[in-house]
């Protein structure tokens, strides 16, 4: 391989333009580039026209819901792939001293109210092993990110990732007895909305009250704190500041125990779960499979 001078180094475009770029060329969309980035699509557009205005040619063609790639796009798309593959090997080298350490990444309120009670059983079946887990809600990039695995929300369908699910993401109301008897008692569905609301935008409260046949129209429109986690707004109902509405499997010892009540057996259900996953090709990674077999058998539990 030609080593680059100096000066070749200098006139290349940034990264994040190449980046955008690849993943452009690969989808064809930039709908589809933007999800797969957790970046917008303004700013998809804008990396691509910063890396157009370098090359000096358009390397898209737009055209009514599609686009195609140009002759000088033909031309970068294959070299700019091969180079992100060359990268991604050389990081996959770099990663293969690093198999005493499983690194974990997932939204905080499963590591908190979940894996966080039961983490304690996996590094004493696997004292060698170190975990260290991270909370994000973002998607993550395997190929560029030091990550082994990812517990996320969604659908289950990632292109190039194995996915196994684990909990339904359902969701119900819960609040506290103390706020429940404030009116006398939670009977009805409607009488929730005698009541604060927490995240009372959260297209959750929507559907669940059309499922309960309550009109809530102006729900979104009250004064209502969103906390951005379920773990926070728990807390939040569980002092008595209003109604969360949660997802019961994470929920079960504040249920247990009486901080929360769950007022009503109707439970909506948008089709989303939390997800283990983790690329295809990293399947048979010791230490990917002895974290997916356990988590696996904790869930069976």
């Amino acid at each position: 391989m030609p080593d680059l001078s100096s000066r070749q180094v200098s006139q290349l475009p940034p990264l994040q333009a190449i980046r955008v770029f690849d993943a452009v060329a690969r989808h064809l969309s930039f709908t589809k580039a933007a999800s797969e980035l957790a970046m917008t699509q303004a700013a998809v557009s804008y990396q691509i026209k910063v890396l157009e205005e370098r090359v000096g040619a358009p390397l898209f063609l737009r055209r009514p819901r599609q686009i195609v790639l140009t002759e000088a796009g033909q031309r970068l798309a294959p070299a700019v792939g091969e180079a992100f593959a060359i990268l991604g090997q050389a990081y996959a080298a770099a990663r293969a001293g690093a198999d005493g350490l499983l690194c974990v990444t997932t939204v905080l309120t499963f590591a908190s109210n979940w894996l966080a009670h039961r983490l304690g059983s996996f590094q004493i079946a696997h004292p060698a092993l170190a975990v260290r887990l991270e909370t994000s809600s973002r998607l993550t990039d395997f190929a560029r990110e030091d990550t082994d695995i990812a517990i996320r929300s969604g659908g289950g369908k990632w292109p190039g990732l194995e996915a196994h699910k684990l909990l339904d993401a359902d969701f119900t109301p819960m609040l506290s007895p103390k706020l429940a008897a404030s009116i006398g008692g939670v009977n009805e569905p409607a009488d929730l909305l005698r009541l604060p609301i927490l995240d009372p935008g959260d297209i959750w409260w929507t559907e669940w009250f059309s499922a309960a046949g309550v009109h809530s129209h102006d729900l979104a429109k009250r004064p209502g704190s969103s906390m951005g986690a379920q773990a926070y707004e728990a807390n939040a109902a569980i002092a008595g500041h209003g109604v969360a509405i949660l997802t019961r499997a994470l929920f079960k010892a504040e249920l247990a125990d009486g901080r929360l009540i769950q007022p009503f057996d109707l439970v909506g259900d948008d089709g989303h779960a939390y997800w283990l996953v983790y690329p295809q090709a990293r399947r048979n990674v010791p230490k990917i499979r002895a974290f997916r077999d356990w988590l696996l058998a904790e869930i069976a539990c």
